[in-house]
């Protein structure tokens, strides 16, 4: 038995799932949100999902909390509604940062919000770029976690490619994704930075370990949120003789005046995906943003048609 392909469509990014849906061929499914005078969200499913396969797309970036709760409520309906298979498509995956307890008496977001997602009725999880690929464990059911390589290591590889490249890991935790970066770019030079925090967003100290002297460094991370951090470490790698800096960060969180400083910093350029939109008043000249689209819509076609996925991943 066939059964059909519905997209649905949260708040947090609906351009984004409307070129999912015109790469599937599909229109989306309709869904109403409307809020309660205290707040509270009211979901409405239009359409008959009973037997089909349901893919559900919503990033949980900012507003967080409403996101994620939207996203919740939303698969709670499906689930009401007998859908055959609920995919919940979070192309950012928040609360991600908190995987592990690195001091007493704090919690484990990243376990929670699978938790959450479980308990509302997901039966699988496409994201991408994970903040940590443990984070996989912490559900029972497939998880789909795309690399954004495939878009990426192109655009870098034709604007930067003649260049003398270093590519920069801003932490320890962050080496294997600068060293697969360094292989597809030609076996560029690696470099981390290694860095002390005071608290969240706040970094106190930054040590270069590696050669970026009359180098081209490419600074890889799976975010970048207030911007504090990567305008420090493109300071520290230019006073370490470094030729320029390139910023190449997935999901473009940017809270704050995370714009402003970006926009000012010495950073030659800020690469991005479109994993969360980048509103117009955010935008700044030395910012890119390349579309991961293309990327879930074959996704998410290979997992409905119970195709392979594992080469999209690599």
């Amino acid at each position: 038995m066939e059964r059909q392909l519905l997209v649905f469509s949260g708040r947090s990014n609906p351009q984004f799932s409307s070129s999912i849906s015109e790469r599937l061929n599909r229109e989306l499914g309709r869904l109403e949100v409307t809020r309660f005078s205290d707040g509270e969200l009211l979901i409405e499913i239009g359409d008959n999902v009973r037997g089909r396969d349901v893919f559900v797309v919503q990033s949980t970036s900012q507003p967080g909390n409403d996101h994620l709760m939207e996203l919740l409520i939303t698969i709670d309906a499906l689930k009401r509604a007998s859908a055959w298979r609920i995919t919940a498509v979070i192309p950012y995956f928040g609360y991600a940062r908190q995987d592990r307890k690195l001091k007493p008496r704090v919690p484990i977001t990243a376990r929670l919000v699978a938790d959450l997602l479980e308990t509302a009725g997901a039966n699988r999880i496409l994201t991408m770029d994970l903040h940590a690929g443990q984070i996989m464990g912490f559900f029972s059911f497939p998880v789909d976690n795309l690399n954004s390589l495939p878009i990426f290591v192109p655009y870098l590889a034709d604007k930067y490619g003649d260049k003398h490249l270093t590519i920069v890991s801003p932490d320890m935790g962050g080496v294997e994704r600068a060293r697969l970066f360094a292989t597809r770019l030609g076996n560029a030079d690696i470099a981390v930075i290694d860095k002390r925090r005071s608290g969240p967003n706040q970094v106190a100290e930054m040590k270069v370990v590696g050669n970026v002297k009359d180098r081209t460094c490419i600074i890889v991370d799976d975010m970048i949120d207030t911007g504090g951090t990567m305008v420090k470490a493109g300071d520290t790698l230019l006073e370490q003789g470094a030729e320029s800096v390139v910023s190449c960060c997935v999901h473009p969180v940017l809270s704050g005046n995370a714009s402003e400083r970006l926009s000012n910093s010495q950073i030659k350029e800020v690469i991005v995906a479109d994993t969360i939109p980048v509103p117009r008043t955010a935008q700044f000249e030395n910012l890119t943003v390349l579309s991961v689209v293309p990327l879930f819509a074959e996704a998410i076609r290979r997992i409905h048609n119970e195709d392979s996925v594992s080469n999209l991943l690599r």
